[in-house]
């Protein structure tokens, strides 16, 4: 299926009314990415979505964790107001969507958040984004990527002490076996699947290729190349469309990095190339076919700069968990052509199409910071010109880890990366922290298994 999104021509509100008419809306879902990913905002009847309603929330609404929790005290409050000041909110036309499952016709927009003084709030992640994307126009580059997103299908269940087991398929029986790449074992879902591209068609997500991973009721859906600020809402759309269809055939959709032990992890895979704006060309490739300085300063700059960044892409405790040798994911950032054991792979791919797969992501990264993160470390390395090691020829697993391996660690070295934090913002990378360590505290509180298992009578 290839679904054409035409609302990009959807630029004023003027036009976002129209399309809200001609399609009889009664309902607008005014929805905000939070730090996490998470949909938040305010569901408004038709009427009331007008141009002049000045819509507010909270901005500590888009600063909390995965909990819903934010820091009591301490350096968050030199960024978000302890007195809970509102944004304002700006409906973005070209980010207009049906929502495909509700019963009566109901759109779904993405808002931006502005302050008082009309700027783009720093520490959201869509503003993160927008900034990125900006640097690169000032140099006359466009960027582009192409998202492939990992996930699990899982049987339904609701008490969390309970391990995750894949769901029953049309044959009456779940998966016991991994079956990478295997039709028939898709094919065990395809009334969810046929739902599901239904619904992305409504929507005009550009989905490609879907695929069954190497875990037991795992898949992957790959997106067609396009702008990163459209991509990522598509990826924002697409992780709330698998999870309500999902549901809607009783079973779960999961974008945990490592949802079932034994079992490989799932990705986010980017892949990145660099347009020229004047020309069209790829700054990937040079005149006569063959890779270009500025390819080589890319994949330098993510190598330089991933592992302080990590914090970014792999969120969570459980994140740190999927890098791990010999389960399809990296734990270095080597590179090498057509090689997927490293961190940094790119593709067979005629001059033209040229591009860095950046294989580090998690799937449960929220995708407006993860397209920052890849560019921002890209970027570094064009601008300052930065040059890769030598490409990894043989297996990456074999050397050693250069990851962060726990998200303590991640933290304090995005922490201390000014570089990052000049590309970033200094806003964004305070608040990020603060929040991602209060949760990090949080689980700390927790007494797993494990350690009821192996030191509740042996220490």
């Amino acid at each position: 299926m290839t679904a054409v999104n035409k609302n990009q021509d959807i630029k004023t509100f003027a036009d976002l009314e129209q399309w809200l008419n001609e399609r009889r809306v009664t309902e607008v879902e005014c929805l905000v990415p939070d730090l996490t990913g998470v949909a938040r905002g305010k569901i408004l009847p038709r009427e009331k979505f007008t141009e002049d309603r000045g819509m507010r929330l909270p901005e500590a609404v888009v600063a909390m964790g995965v909990t819903g929790n934010f820091p009591e005290s301490g350096p968050y409050y030199d960024v978000i107001q302890s007195h809970d000041r509102d944004m304002h909110l700006v409906p973005d036309p070209s980010t207009v969507r049906i929502v495909p499952w509700a019963t009566d016709p109901t759109a779904q927009v993405i808002h931006d958040c502005y302050d008082r003084h009309g700027k783009l709030v720093p520490f959201a992640p869509r503003s993160v984004l927008r900034h990125v994307c900006d640097l690169y126009a000032a140099e006359g580059w466009e960027p582009v990527v192409a998202p492939e997103l990992e996930f699990y299908l899982l049987a339904r269940n609701t008490d969390p002490n309970t391990l995750l087991k894949p769901p029953i398929g049309r044959s009456g029986r779940s998966e016991t076996s991994r079956q990478a790449y295997s039709i028939d074992a898709v094919n065990e879902f395809d009334p969810l699947f046929e739902e599901l591209y239904e619904h992305c068609e409504k929507m005009g997500l550009n989905v490609d290729t879907l695929i069954h991973e190497i875990g037991a009721g795992q898949m992957e859906i790959n997106f067609f190349h396009d702008h990163p600020l459209g991509l990522a809402d598509e990826v924002f759309f697409f992780k709330r469309t698998v999870r309500e269809t999902a549901l809607r055939h009783d079973m779960y959709a999961t974008f945990m990095a490592k949802p079932i032990a034994g079992e490989p992890g799932s990705a986010m895979h980017i892949h990145q190339s660099i347009l020229d704006k004047a020309s069209g060309k790829n700054i990937f490739s040079r005149a006569d076919g063959e890779p270009s300085e500025a390819f080589y300063h890319f994949i330098g700059g993510l190598q330089r700069y991933i592992p302080s960044a990590m914090a970014l892409v792999a969120p969570y405790v459980n994140s740190y968990r999927r890098l791990a040798r010999h389960t399809s994911a990296p734990i270095n950032i080597e590179w090498g052509h057509d090689n997927r054991t490293v961190g940094i792979r790119s593709p067979i791919s005629p001059a033209a199409a040229r591009r860095v797969e950046n294989r580090v992501i998690g799937a449960d990264a929220n995708p407006y910071v993860a397209m920052s993160m890849t560019l921002a470390c890209g970027y570094l390395g064009l601008k300052n010109k930065i040059q890769p090691k030598d490409e990894m020829k043989g297996n990456a697993y074999n050397a050693p880890y250069a990851l962060p391996r726990s998200l303590g660690e991640a933290l304090d070295l995005l922490r201390r990366d000014s570089d990052l934090h000049d590309v970033l913002g200094e806003a964004f990378i305070k608040v990020y922290t603060e929040t991602k360590e209060c949760e990090f505290e949080e689980f700390m509180e927790v007494i797993s298994p494990w350690e009821r298992e192996h030191l509740l009578l042996h220490v």
